[in-house]
């Protein structure tokens, strides 16, 4: 059974992925911020955000290395830390 403050954490996500253009028009970069954040809290939280994400990633990998990077996800240290070892 689903725990309420999954459904918490879905909600406050989607919210923050709604409210991201409007944040956008106001001067500065907090529309990203709160963009990142509202998928951030998707992804933890969300199997069918989850494989969206990763078909996103396999069909634009430069894309999913960017996300990977801004959203500080331990895939994107696994992969660097592989790429280092293959070079050597």
């Amino acid at each position: 059974m689903d725990s309420p403050w999954r459904w918490c954490w879905l909600t406050l996500g989607w919210v923050l992925i709604v409210l991201a253009p409007v944040v956008g028009v106001l001067p500065g970069p907090g529309g990203i911020f709160v963009f990142v954040g509202g998928v951030a809290l998707l992804l933890r939280n969300s199997q069918w955000a989850k494989r969206h994400y990763v078909r996103l990633k396999r069909r634009w990998p430069k894309l999913g290395h960017v996300s990977d990077r801004i959203m500080r996800r331990p895939s994107h240290r696994r992969r660097l830390e592989r790429a280092a070892a293959t070079r050597d």
